[in-house]
């Protein structure tokens, strides 16, 4: 499914004061596809989740190590401070009234060097353990696609507050100019009498009061672009314009509707919810893989040297000895452990299947309310468009009924008042379907078309 996303802009009449640091710093321009792009190669997650998948292979190179050659020089001097004693036999020594003969055994020095080698022959675990890994790095691969998931959604959302904030500033700047202007030409009236102070103060507090919004909401824009840059891993001391306006990115056209379980199979968290039961089977079955024997072969090669008196004696003998052979274990019986590690395995099997059955009914009630929000959204939108207009009419006719003197001034501050209560319902309606695109998406496992 794809979906156009022609995205917002800040004015810069509504754009902070920056300092020099950032008049050093060149403004970037994003669109929500840019902007996304930017965040899938600066985001700290993404970042983390790479390397991940970059360790997942090193762990198969690890588990592939187990079953090739394991080559050891060894070496070993050691000095005797006590040796043992061995008693002989009393015919040994006739001069001891038939006492043994006590002597010590073995030499000041023993040194030996040599090489080993051992080579695996057969081990189940050892096949299971290399298909687990495998698995593993599958595991780490969709771990990435969901990190994916979750930085286009929060970039997404992020962007649309910031988008919706600035069309926020439209609304109150224009009725701020209208203000400003009707102050004057009542500060003209009021100074040649021809109206009263009540109504010049009346208007002074409609302007202040908006004036104190504007400054509030200069204030959670910055916040806003703050947490968008946050999402995107960009420096917050960067400037930063969006481009386009909030109506941009409203669709046109019904998105296209699909099951929950079409919806389910294509998203990363189910993907790794099936990986993860994959993964706890090769567990179990490397826990089984211990009811197999084993076979390894080996071969060592070494030089032993004995001899008395000091470390380093260049006149001692040094004799070879070598040996090579298969080591079999075969195991027997293990206090029934094996029985209780894969009776676990099968429970952990059991809860997974819980967790996708779970996910499965989530993503039908995440899929129906986004579908309900966006068709709601639009109906609202409509409806507040029309409101606007009218809003907009009432106070065109009220606007001219004062100047005739026909109309007080407080139906005028009252109609002003509406047709801005009615543009900030149609930008808070608009944001609603905005997020309900993203939710949507995020549903039906669409989220990266926004990357493309």
């Amino acid at each position: 499914m794809k979906i156009k996303y022609f995205l917002a802009g800040l004015a810069s009449l509504f754009l902070f004061e920056p300092v020099l640091a950032q008049d050093q710093l060149q403004k970037k321009e994003l669109s929500l596809k840019e902007a996304v792009t930017y965040a899938l190669e600066h985001n700290e997650q993404m970042q983390k989740a790479s390397l991940d998948e970059l360790n997942s292979k090193y762990q198969i190179n690890e588990a592939r190590a187990a079953g090739l050659p394991q080559i050891d020089i060894k070496g070993t001097a050691v000095k005797a401070i006590e040796k043992t004693m061995i008693a002989l036999p009393a015919d040994f020594n006739p001069e001891q009234n038939g006492k043994p003969l006590i002597r010590p055994v073995g030499t000041d020095y023993n040194m030996q060097a040599g090489l080993s080698v051992s080579q695996l022959l057969f081990s189940q675990s050892y096949f299971v353990g290399l298909k687990a890994a495998k698995s593993a790095a599958d595991f780490y691969r969709i771990r990435t696609e969901m990190t994916i998931e979750d930085v286009v959604y929060n970039v997404g959302s992020a962007y649309y507050q910031v988008l919706q904030t600035n069309e926020q500033f439209n609304s109150i700047d224009a009725n701020l100019r209208r203000l400003v202007q009707l102050e004057k030409i009542l500060t003209l009236q009021y100074e040649n009498d021809l109206a009263k102070k009540v109504d010049v103060n009346r208007i002074k507090v409609n302007r202040i009061n908006l004036e104190n919004q504007k400054k509030s909401l200069q204030t959670a824009y910055e916040q806003q672009q703050n947490i968008l840059k946050f999402f995107m891993g960009m420096p917050l001391e960067q400037p930063l314009t969006l481009v386009g306006t909030a109506e941009d990115n409203l669709l046109t056209a019904q998105p296209v509707l699909v099951t929950a379980e079409e919806a389910a199979a294509k998203r990363a968290q189910f993907k790794i919810l099936n990986k993860q039961k994959e993964l706890k089977s090769y567990e179990m079955d490397n826990v089984k893989s211990g009811y197999y024997p084993s076979l390894s072969a080996f071969g060592n090669y070494n030089y032993q040297s004995q001899y008395d008196q000091k470390l380093f004696n260049p006149d001692a003998m040094w004799f070879p000895n070598s040996q090579v052979g298969l080591q079999l274990n075969i195991p027997v019986f293990d206090g029934l452990r094996k029985k209780s590690l894969v009776q676990q395995r099968q429970i952990d099997l059991r809860k997974l299947d819980v967790d996708i059955q779970q996910f499965n009914r989530n993503t039908k009630v995440e899929l129906n309310n986004a579908i309900s929000q966006l068709g709601n959204s639009q109906s609202s939108i409509q409806a507040q468009e029309e409101n606007v207009k009218l809003a907009q009419e009432v106070y065109d006719t009220t606007n001219s009924l004062y100047k005739e003197g026909l109309s007080p001034l407080t139906d005028l501050l009252t109609a002003e008042t509406a047709l801005r209560e009615a543009q900030t319902n149609l930008n808070n309606e608009r944001l609603k379907y905005q997020i309900a695109q993203l939710n949507f998406l995020k549903a039906s496992g669409e989220l990266t078309t926004l990357t493309k």
